[in-house]
């Protein structure tokens, strides 16, 4: 079984101590009540994951030893998840299956037809719960990368966002049940890519004005499948594909060893 993840700020080379108090210590010490001699992983969620050996344990607070360690690179393509807002019981469903899945990045967007409106105060709440639950679900799928939560952008932000992608190199698509080219042709036909952004529509659609303005800044509409999804699960589909169809799920430098190195090996 794969040990639990934990982050730290710093994560030390071979031999070093890490600690891990506040909310870390606490979920490893109290909730899950780790125990000396027990393993455990370790990241900075920027890469960096050492499996450690747990020396002692007291109160909200667990010391281990780093046995191994590992910087992982970043998968390729590096995937930007354009996420439209979703109702607010399904908002950080959307990004805990969008982490789960593998995304490098999630951009929160207004789109015309959402029903749930980043306001005021609202905005930094909405960024503050969608990186939370990122956080988690990053730990809980054991990803040495956490994803970044971006900026909210509404439609005229999002054209730029778009342009901008897409000069840089990137395939810019936009999930689309009308959509004329498949996923899958639209990822492996122009050949390898090395950044891709998915744009995933409200409940609602995405209308024909912001459809249009994504298309001139060079994004595709495409359907990715027989069935039309809930905005919560589109992302996460997608990125189930592009792990099969491109090297994202196949290079063995992203990945980390799920049976790690007993103390003294």
């Amino acid at each position: 079984m794969t040990p639990s993840l934990f982050r730290a700020d710093v994560v030390p080379a071979v031999g070093g101590s890490v600690v891990l108090d506040g909310p870390e210590g606490r979920h490893a010490g109290s909730a899950l009540r780790v125990r000396p001699g027990e393993a455990i992983r370790v990241g900075d969620g920027r890469g960096a994951v050492a499996d450690c050996v747990v020396t002692t344990t007291s109160s909200g607070r667990v010391e281990a030893e780093v046995v191994s360690r590992l910087d992982v690179p970043r998968p390729t393509p590096e995937v930007t998840v354009v996420q439209a807002l979703p109702k607010s019981e399904r908002s950080e469903l959307a990004v805990e299956l969008a982490t789960e899945a593998g995304a490098d990045r999630i951009v929160p967007w207004q789109a015309e037809r959402c029903v749930s409106r980043w306001t005021g105060p609202k905005v930094d709440k909405g960024r503050a719960k969608w990186a939370n639950a990122a956080r988690a679900a990053a730990k809980q799928s054991r990803r040495a990368w956490e994803p970044e939560i971006g900026d909210l952008v509404d439609s005229t932000a999002l054209a730029a966002l778009v342009a901008s992608e897409v000069d840089a190199g990137a395939r810019a698509l936009v999930l689309h049940e009308e959509g004329a080219t498949g996923f899958a042709d639209a990822v492996t036909a122009a050949g390898p890519v090395r950044r891709v952004l998915v744009v995933v529509g409200p409940e609602g659609g995405v209308s024909d004005a912001e459809l249009g303005a994504l298309t001139a800044a060079g994004a595709g509409p495409v359907i990715l499948g027989p069935e039309v999804l809930r905005t919560s699960t589109a992302a996460a589909v997608a990125l189930g594909a592009l792990g099969v169809l491109t090297p994202r799920w196949s290079d063995p430098g992203s990945t980390l060893d799920p049976t790690p190195p007993r103390h003294g090996k």
